[in-house]
């Protein structure tokens, strides 16, 4: 079933999911599922999924001014640029799908308001991952707990959808998400060598 999913590696865990103490989504089965309706259109859907990358970058923004220590804060700023390229994927995607040569910046207007990935709000998040600011790996487990949140959301919204069209795209947006979670974990990899 998981391989059908995309996944490549599938291990059988001794103990079920109790016994697993890795990152996991959380909340309710319905969390951040109001940011979409089961009708939106394809492009609509982009256009959340934009503004939910817009709130994460925010997010890592504001926590860069929250941490003293130089290599973190440098960590933060590396984030929140790689979620510009995140938004600049949704934008070639939309610009795919509607043949328009919309820049980010014009795509951006087009926003209702900037959420955060999977569904949370920035205070959820901090109350959710009580981490140390100053450490850059317990950072990067935070950032990589809030990518698999983004992949479940995108998942969920895909399965509730009536849009056949729609359907397809969130799922795109989902492999977008896998192939983010797994950059993001060779890097924590390559980290934790470097300790």
């Amino acid at each position: 079933m998981l391989a059908g999913k995309g996944f490549s590696k599938v291990y059988n865990l001794t103990g079920g999911i109790k016994a697993w103490n890795k990152e996991v989504a959380v909340g309710a089965e319905d969390t951040g599922l109001h940011l979409f309706s089961r009708e939106e259109s394809p492009e609509e859907a982009v256009v959340v999924g934009f503004g939910l990358e817009v709130g994460l970058r925010e997010f890592y923004l504001s926590m860069q001014a929250q941490t003293s220590r130089e290599s973190t804060k440098a960590l933060f700023g590396k984030l929140a640029d790689i979620e510009i390229l995140h938004q600049e994927r949704l934008v070639e995607l939309y610009r795919d799908m509607t043949g328009s040569a919309m820049t980010a910046t014009e795509f951006s207007k087009k926003i209702v308001e900037p959420g955060m990935e999977g569904g949370l709000s920035t205070e959820e998040y901090l109350q959710l991952y009580h981490i140390d600011y100053d450490s850059e790996l317990e950072v990067l487990g935070m950032a990589l707990a809030i990518e698999a949140q983004a992949l479940d959301l995108y998942l969920r919204a895909a399965e509730q959808s009536d849009n056949h069209q729609t359907k397809k795209v969130l799922q795109q947006i989902a492999d977008e998400e896998r192939s983010h979670i797994a950059r993001l974990s060779s890097y924590i990899d390559q980290q934790q060598d470097l300790t």
